[in-house]
Formats: structure tokens, C-alpha cells, sequence
């Protein structure tokens, strides 16, 4: 049964001009000017039979029917001209056409315009019991039907808000708001409706241990190993995760050995390069790998020896080599000093342990395979079935080398896939929170920041077609590469009161929705915009409370000081922080 049945006398208003997208519609009535509210939405006659163009409004104005009266003379005395009539105009952008009927299917949403109204169409409200059968429609998610619930639609409390699921991690997503908007929340809700898939795939880059509270038999939890772990030697059985050296690729060892400030850096690039491929060469050849011998490069993940390596650096340092008449200094004498400085202060820094000094058997060929089976598969792959959304804390890793470190489980996950048979491809999808940190606009000079800008550039360039989505997280989008944020086709954005934030996201919103962005400082806590290819319709969505918080919630100051006792955990602090180790 169609949906918009309306009689002529119903009407709001009628077309007065169209222009592409955006039609200004006269409504005579002030009564019937009030029911139109901006961001709400109309409905108006299409030039087709059985078809209904949807209008999103944007901006309602009203001419003033009155005029200043000049002169010193009583109103009495001066003959008053003629009014002019009033003109009410409402400006609406349509978003979409809902069709009667499609062969068998009734009442169909689609987000394209194949006719535009013609003047003097009808134009007519959507509320009350047509609101909520409209929004009932678009929660349907017609054609593929994956749906992933976020909350609810504001305009419709009724009416459960779904996204489609498919095309929210193949198009890659942003979730954005300020501090306290509600942005972990959705996140999380997000990752529940995920967890309950039977081979869902994906990482959650957990900056600040924020989504430790989320459990189920789909999520499982890691940690990138701690100085406290140096000892234990915990694995991942434990849920700890060790990331040798050997694991990086050519541009991030240079950034972690070579200080670019250094005269003599492009010789010490050079040397790396060339000592990295023997020492992964001898492994190779110690290890009876005839066939990678033949085929591998300086970028291939085959473990190699530090201490070897470092003996080579030590060797060309001191090198004399014979001379015309007696031996001189070879070409490298004295020139790789700092580098090898360096690089012996990282290989004992104990916060760097997960990478220096991580457990023997990480030394092995067979280590990368562990680790992928573990970060890199589905829950229906994972041994005991369960643990397809893997939340990695990275809460103690140090801040100057954060980027690398989360770029280089980024990379592992998109070269992992596209070296994979496409056939056997498993997409999985990467969170990356608080990704202003490690994906930002400017590298402003620092390597690692470089190397991680290039290495997610790449995966939003490119990821879709390997299996590899991205759902992007901050609270300052602004901060965020732009190149990133560009290739993301759905945003859920939060409240944002910084003028620079709210600039970036009417950038990414199209033409015709630009008015749409106005709401963003006024958005209350849990709500946000949906736009994009997985939504049907552009909306305000409340979003529904997860069932575990995420560990964001904003600390009640007043309440908490007015408190007669409080918990005293200064000591276990200073003892913790002295140990570098939060367990």
C-alpha cells in the first residue's frame, strides 16, 4: 500500500522555482508555515505517476508586510499606501525519490532524482503516522539488507535507524564529535552489532585502553607489550603482543635508525639497505630457504640477527682499506658512529622491549604466521572459534613512535590481503581511534609520522579492493589527513563546536546538504548526523546506549568533591608509574 496518499487541500505549498536539486516553494498559509521546520522533511509531487520526491528543508524565510512610516504627521492625516502581500518561501534540497512500486516490492527508496517537480507542484508535510511509515521504509535498507542498527531516528523515536552494513566498511567511514559528544559510544555500538556476525573480522586501534570494558565471544583483547612484560615473557596466549624489528619495512627501519638531521644520513640509508638484505640473506641460507632466497626483497618480512647487523655497522665503521702506499680509512671510517649510537640506545630503551627484545621463537619464519592467524583472521578461523574483533591496547607504547607502530599492524593487514588468493580473501575492517595521533594532516618533518600518513593513504586508496576497510575516529577532524578523510563515503558525526571541525565535515557533505552541517554545535550528547552511501537517507540519529561503555565517561567533578570520603590511590600510582606498567 503506498505510502503517501495526500488530497489536494493538504497541500503546504506549491513549486515556485527548481534548480537542479533545490526547489523554493511558496506557502501562503502562515498556519501551515509553521509545521515546516529546516532539517525536516517534505514531500512533493513528481512529474511521474506513482513516484513522490523527497525534500529535505534548509531554510524558511519570510518577507515583511509592514513599512516604516516617515514624517512628523498623525497616521490619521496621511493616507497609508497599499501593502505589498506577504511572501513566504522555503527552500528544501531533495535527496531521493520514493517510488510506489517496483515489480513486486512496494513503497521503494531511492537516493537518485529521475524527474525534478514542476512548477506548481504540490509540496506537502511529512509527520505523524506518514513520518513513521516513511521511516519504517528506509529502516528496511532495501536490496542487500545488511543491516547494522545504530539507535533510533530523531524525527521518528519509532523507528529503528539501520545502516547497511556492506557498504559502511567497504566505502570506509568517520566517526567524529568533541569530547563527551558520545563518539566512543557509537563506536562501540557499532562494534556489538559486529561481534554478533559468526566470522566477523576487524582491529580496534585502542590508543588509550578506552574499549577494555567491551567483552563477548566476538571480541578478544591484546596489548602491545609493556616493560613489565620484559620479564614474563607472556605471549599470546596472554593476550600480549611482541612486534620485532624485523617486521618493519625499508622506509620505517630508516625512520627508527637514521636521523635524517645527520650530514651523513643518506650514507647511513644506503648501508642499512644493503646490510638488512645480507643479514635477511644469511637467514635465509642458514635456514635452507632456496626458493625465498630467489625472490625476496628488503621489504619482505624474513627475520635477521641485530647483533649481526650491528657488527657490520661496527666493522665499516672502523674499516682501513689497503692504499696506495699504506692502508686509509675506508669509505664509511668514522661515519656510521651516531647511527650506531642510536640504534644501541633503542635496542636497550626497555619501553621499545616489544620490538628489541621480544621472545626467541619471534626469531622464526613461523612467528608472522602466528600473529596473522591471530590479529588477521575471522572468528569462524581462529582455533577455539571466537575472538573476530581484536581490540590491541596500545596505551603503553611510546608516544614518538606511536605512528610506526600502529602503521606497521595497519600495513601487515593490507599486505596480507592483497598477497592473498582473492578467492580466499576474508575482509577485514581497521578502527583506527584517536586517529589524529598517527594519521595527521601535516608530518610537520617527523619520519614516523610519514611513514604512517603513506602506509593509511594507501589502505583508503586502495583497501576496498583487497578486503580492508577503515573506520576513522577522532574528536579534531581537522587534524586528521585530508587525503584520508576524502576517500571515507560515510561520516556519523557527533556533536563539534570547533569552527575549524565543522569546516572539514561541510567539506565532505555534498552540495546539496550543506545546510545540513548547521546542527553540528547544537547536537545533544548521543546524537549525531548519518550521511553517506550506507544511509538511505540523510538523518539525525539517537544513537542506542552499547551495552558495555567504553572507559570515556565523563568524570563527575562536583559530585565526586562532594563526596565525604574518597579512594586514596596515589601510592599504587607512583609505584606504577616508576615501573612504567599499568598492571
Amino acid at each position: 500500500m503506498a505510502i503517501f496518499k495526500y488530497k489536494d487541500e493538504e497541500a503546504l505549498g506549491i513549486v515556485l522555482s527548481v534548480d537542479t536539486a533545490t526547489v523554493i516553494i511558496k506557502v501562503a498559509d502562515l498556519d501551515k508555515l509553521r509545521r515546516m521546520q529546516v532539517n525536516r522533511l517534505v514531500v512533493l509531487q513528481s512529474s511521474k505517476p506513482g513516484q513522490h520526491l523527497i525534500g529535505l528543508v534548509q531554510k524558511i524565510t519570510r518577507s515583511s508586510a509592514e513599512q516604516e512610516q516617515t514624517g512628523q504627521k498623525e497616521a490619521d492625516e496621511v493616507e497609508m499606501p497599499a501593502l505589498p502581500p506577504q511572501l513566504n518561501l522555503v527552500r528544501a534540497s531533495l535527496i531521493g525519490t520514493l517510488i510506489d512500486r517496483v515489480g513486486t516490492k512496494e513503497n521503494v527508496f531511492r537516493r537518485t532524482l529521475e524527474t525534478v517537480p514542476e512548477i506548481d507542484a504540490k509540496c506537502f508535510a511529512v509527520e505523524g503516522n506518514v513520518l513513521t511509515s516513511f521511516m519504517r521504509v528506509i529502516a528496511n535498507v532495501p536490496g542487500e539488507g545488511q543491516k547494522l542498527s545504530l539507535g533510533h531516528y530523531t524525527l521518528d523515536e519509532s523507528a529503528e535507524a539501520y545502516l547497511n552494513g556492506n557498504k559502511f566498511f567497504q566505502r570506509h567511514a568517520i566517526i567524529v564529535g568533541s569530547t563527551g559528544s558520545g563518539k566512543s559510544w557509537t563506536t562501540a555500538r557499532v562494534l556489538e552489532q559486529a561481534a554478533s556476525l559468526p566470522s566477523v573480522n576487524s582491529l580496534v586501534f585502542d590508543i588509550h585502553g578506552e574499549y577494555m570494558p567491551l567483552t563477548g565471544d566476538g571480541i578478544k583483547h591484546y596489548r602491545v607489550a609493556g616493560t613489565g612484560d620484559l620479564v614474563n615473557k607472556k605471549g599470546f596466549a596472554d593476550g600480549i603482543l611482541y612486534l620485532p624489528y624485523w617486521l618493519l619495512d625499508y622506509e620505517a627501519l630508516i625512520s627508527m635508525f637514521v636521523d635524517r638531521s645527520d650530514q651523513n644520513a643518506p650514507n647511513q640509508a644506503m648501508i642499512i639497505a644493503r646490510t638488512v638484505v645480507q643479514m635477511k640473506k644469511r637467514f635465509l641460507e642458514e635456514n635452507h630457504q632456496k626458493e625465498l632466497l630467489d625472490n625476496f626483497t628488503i621489504d619482505s618480512p624474513v627475520p635477521f640477527s641485530m647483533d649481526a647487523l650491528l657488527d657490520e655497522l661496527n666493522r665499516l665503521n672502523v674499516e682501513m682499506v689497503p692504499g696506495a702506499r699504506s692502508e686509509k680509512q675506508g669509505d664509511f671510517y668514522g661515519k656510521l658512529s651516531r647511527m650506531i649510537a642510536r640504534l644501541e640506545n633503542k635496542r636497550t630503551d626497555r619501553r621499545l622491549g616489544f620490538l628489541f627484545q621480544s621472545p626467541r621463537e619471534s626469531g622464526q619464519l613461523s612467528w608472522l604466521d602466528d600473529l596473522s592467524r591471530i590479529l588477521l583472521a575471522g572468528t569462524s578461523q581462529q582455533l577455539d572459534k571466537k575472538g573476530g574483533i581484536k581490540i590491541i591496547d596500545f596505551s603503553e607504547v611510546p608516544s614518538d613512535i606511536l605512528p610506526l607502530i600502529v602503521s606497521l599492524i595497519g600495513r601487515l593487514s593490507f599486505s596480507l590481503q592483497q598477497w592473498m588468493i582473492p578467492e580466499k580473501r576474508h575482509p577485514i575492517a581497521l578502527f583506527c581511534d584517536e586517529a589524529h595521533l598517527y594519521i595527521p594532516e601535516r608530518a610537520e618533518g617527523d619520519a614516523a609520522n610519514e611513514v604512517s600518513i603513506r602506509i593509511f593513504e594507501k589502505i583508503a586508496k586502495e583497501g576496498r579492493k583487497y578486503g580492508v576497510g577503515l573506520v576513522v575516529i577522532s574528536q579534531r577532524p581537522s587534524e586528521v589527513n585530508h587525503t584520508v578523510l576524502s576517500q571515507c563515503n560515510n561520516l556519523v558525526t557527533m556533536r563539534l563546536t570547533n569552527a575549524e571541525d565543522q569546516s572539514v565535515i561541510r567539506r565532505l557533505l555534498p552540495d546539496s546538504l550543506g545546510g545540513f552541517s548547521d546542527v553540528l554545535p547544537i547536537l545533544d550528547t548521543g546524537e549525531a548526523l548519518v550521511v553517506g552511501d550506507a544511509s538511505l537517507l540523510p538523518s539525525r540519529v539517537r544513537i542506542q546506549e552499547p551495552k558495555a561503555k567504553p572507559n570515556s565517561g565523563t568524570v563527575d567533578f562536583w559530585d565526586k568533591w562532594l563526596e565525604r570520603e574518597c579512594k586514596e590511590g596515589i601510592s599504587e600510582a607512583v609505584n606504577a608509574w616508576r615501573k612504567q606498567n599499568l598492571q
